[in-house]
């Protein structure tokens, strides 16, 4: 059964003047190469908007794999894939940076239960932490 729309969700659409052919180049060791060509609303190559190259690799990490994607400024195929380690090493160490920074907002924050701890027994006050 479907679901009714919801009107505080933005409406999607895709602009046909934003289009590109999407292809994938792998190794099937290291990564992929997705080379981005543009076309216009027909399918036919824009020759007007630059083809752009994009890299993805992965990296497994404690919580399972986590993806790795770059972009990479080069006029071909072959560039793209020349630059493709030294790029991915940087995107792999940014994103390790950003993770341990993440780890540490999350360590220093201070949780405070609401109302105060749980009485513990012993009667009266015991059990609880006072605060001056």
């Amino acid at each position: 059964m479907a679901t009714p729309p919801d009107d505080r969700l933005p409406e999607l659409k895709v602009d046909p003047k934003s289009l590109f052919l999407e292809e994938v180049f792998t190794d099937r060791r290291i990564g992929t190469i997705r080379r981005l060509t543009p076309v216009k609303g027909d399918g036919v190559p824009d020759p007007s908007r630059p083809v752009s190259y994009v890299g993805e690799t992965q990296v497994m990490s404690q919580v399972g794999t986590l993806p790795i994607v770059f972009e990479i400024d080069a006029a071909s195929l072959d560039e793209a894939a020349q630059k493709f380690g030294p790029l991915a090493k940087e995107a792999i160490e940014r994103t390790m940076k950003e993770l341990q920074e993440l780890r540490r907002r999350a360590a220093s924050s201070i949780v405070v239960p609401q109302g105060g701890m749980p009485d513990l027994g012993g009667g009266g006050r015991g059990g609880k932490i006072q605060m001056p």
